[in-house]
């Protein structure tokens, strides 16, 4: 049997870790990514996603987490959700011939 756990929106690491431990408010931390704190704050209570943009301006606040591994973070966030309702039947796409395909 296999165990199948919610990936953390990546989110939920800013909220319960790095604000904490740098002792840092929402605003605060808006302020210094350049972002409006209603965005951040939409972000951090799972409304939003982290974007691309917001990705390379966390990256080159903190130091210590590329781009790439909020954003990954985020996708399997994201494409698990869409698992978790169902994938919906699609029919699989039916290929012509190569002789049809250049009218031979």
């Amino acid at each position: 049997m296999s165990l199948c756990l919610t990936p953390p929106h990546p989110a939920s690491i800013l909220r319960e870790d790095i604000f904490p431990e740098l002792g840092i408010t929402v605003t605060e931390a808006a302020k210094k990514l350049g972002v409006s704190r209603v965005q951040l704050s939409r972000v951090l209570n799972e409304h939003a996603a982290i974007s691309p943009h917001l990705a390379l301006r966390l990256e080159q606040w903190l130091g210590t987490t590329t781009a790439e591994t909020w954003l990954k973070m985020q996708l399997a966030f994201d494409l698990w959700q869409v698992q978790q309702k169902g994938i919906p039947k699609v029919k699989p796409l039916q290929y012509a011939s190569v002789s049809t395909q250049v009218g031979v």
